[in-house]
């Protein structure tokens, strides 16, 4: 056993753990502020574009957080959702460094990462989210979102199948 340990290198920086997982969320990053440069130049304000008949392209502002919450504050939520998105940063990074070998579970935190980071970026340039995804059913639009949301949410899910089917394995 201790022949097959030994064949595995392990980085020994904390650097070097964390890079792939890095390149990940910097690609999420990249095609999140790429979208929202191309819907920025291309879109006014409100401007829908139909796709299909339950997808539009538009452009909305949304200074709050997930399903608008918060944005009809008076301002301060700019650099509280900042702020909460650093902290995130920062506690995602350590874990990233300490199970970097998880696969699963640190694919899962780079999406998580690229999305809040993607998110942070706007929320920093222009004071509000910039959301360019509308799915709607007869008449019911679920609130418009965009790539970062998307690996978010990504990134939520990978997290809890990953946690599930880990513990599955250590019940069995």
């Amino acid at each position: 056993m201790k022949l097959f340990e030994s064949a595995i290198p392990t980085p020994r920086s904390w650097f070097a753990r964390v890079i792939p997982w890095l390149l990940i969320a910097g690609v999420i990053i990249g095609l999140d502020q790429v979208s929202k440069f191309w819907i920025l130049a291309n879109f006014e304000h409100r401007d829908v574009m139909p796709i299909t008949s339950f997808f539009n392209l538009v452009r909305v502002h949304n200074p709050g957080a997930a399903f608008s919450f918060l944005a009809g504050a008076s301002g301060w939520q700019r650099e509280f959702f900042i702020g909460v998105a650093l902290i995130a940063t920062v506690l995602i990074l350590w874990q990233l460094g300490k199970y970097w070998f998880q696969r699963w579970y640190a694919l899962s935190l780079s999406m998580i990462l690229g999305g809040a980071l993607g998110n942070v970026i706007d929320r920093w340039e222009h004071g509000y989210v910039v959301d360019f995804l509308d799915i709607h059913v007869a008449g019911w639009h679920w609130p418009a979102f965009n790539l970062a949301d998307s690996a978010i949410v990504g990134g939520a899910i990978l997290l809890v199948v990953d946690e599930f089917i880990r513990t599955r394995k250590g019940s069995a």
